[in-house]
């Protein structure tokens, strides 16, 4: 029986085609790489249920765009985005996957909801993250800090798009300065530092697989 080993990791390969390299048929490839997929949604939705709920916010504190950033760095563009889009899947179809809320519904309401736009941009952060990791943005601090700031501008942009044009209050629509105050201005200082301490979590990696690789040429 004929096997097709993994491909030679080329400058734009992810971390995890790194680790999968050894890969013995195209079988075990396509295997490594759904548990993979299945592993980062089950951390973003583990993720979701430690979150702080703030009095002046409908949006919570979480520890998802995190996994997000880091996960989809380290699965690429593709399977990044397709771990989010199976999260999100998940929720819509009632699994609790979601943040635990007392003002926010679970399932597909929750999409509709006020945070609703951060949920729908997962995707979009875990494809850019992921797709600046292929071209080797997460094999060095500084390029990594880059990558996953171009995702958490995704996160934060449809997001606060979402609570401005689409969620409501008594007086009607949110509006943008509302929505930067509840939806931004709390979180952006706090994440950015998160994603300057998760930043360093891919380049390590990178050189203890590196390291690891030179012990088995060697």
């Amino acid at each position: 029986m004929s096997s097709t080993r993994a491909p030679f990791v080329t400058y734009d390969s992810t971390l995890l085609d790194h680790i999968s390299i050894g890969a013995d048929s195209s079988a075990s490839l396509t295997s490594i790489k759904i548990a993979s997929v299945l592993f980062l949604t089950a951390l973003t939705a583990a993720a979701a249920q430690i979150s702080v709920h703030l009095p002046f916010t409908p949006v919570p504190f979480t520890l998802q765009p995190m996994v997000v950033l880091v996960g989809s760095a380290a699965l690429g563009a593709r399977l990044g985005a397709a771990s989010q889009i199976l999260y999100l899947l998940l929720g819509i179809a009632g699994a609790p996957v979601f943040a635990a809320s007392p003002i926010l519904p679970q399932g597909a309401a929750r999409l509709l909801g006020p945070t609703g736009g951060y949920l729908m941009a997962y995707p979009i952060a875990a494809f850019v993250t992921g797709y600046l990791a292929e071209r080797g943005f997460d094999r060095r601090y500084f390029t990594s800090v880059l990558a996953m700031l171009a995702g958490l501008c995704m996160l934060f942009l449809g997001g606060v798009t979402w609570l401005a044009l689409f969620a409501t209050s008594a007086a009607g629509p949110v509006g943008v300065q509302a929505a930067l105050a509840t939806g931004l201005y709390p979180f952006v200082v706090p994440d950015i530092v998160k994603v300057c301490l998760a930043s360093a979590i891919l380049p390590t990696a990178w050189a203890v697989v590196g390291r690891a690789g030179e012990r088995e040429i060697g």
